[in-house]
């Protein structure tokens, strides 16, 4: 219990990114849905990029052997723009599928196999 009488520092954070990692991975492994799956791969990469940008914060952490400086904050950025590219293409993927089978359920999806 440690980890709740210490001042909020870089352990604080990487429980809330594993928890938040952990939670996306089970979010895709249950779901059926589509919209659900992809809502799960959203909480895996901000949950990557807690971590990143704890890592990279000088304010939390004091020890510098640990510290990333700007380049977790720019990993952070880049995992955005990236998860929001593959929302998008997810999407439409997902809305075109739902327009030929009034369904997202991935189960039906077996005409994608190539």
């Amino acid at each position: 219990m440690e980890l709740l009488t210490h001042p909020v520092g870089v352990s604080h954070f990487l429980v809330v990114g594993a928890v938040l990692f952990i939670a996306g991975v089970v979010c895709m492994a249950v779901k059926r849905n589509a919209l659900g799956i992809l809502m799960g791969i959203e909480l895996v990469l901000n949950g990557a990029n807690i971590n990143f940008v704890a890592f990279s914060s000088e304010l939390l952490n004091h020890d510098s052997s640990y510290r990333l400086g700007l380049d977790g904050q720019l990993i952070s950025l880049f995992v955005i723009v990236l998860a929001a590219a593959e929302a998008a293409v997810a999407l439409a993927i997902t809305l075109n599928f739902y327009n030929n089978h009034s369904t997202v359920d991935v189960d039906r999806a077996d005409e994608l196999k190539g």
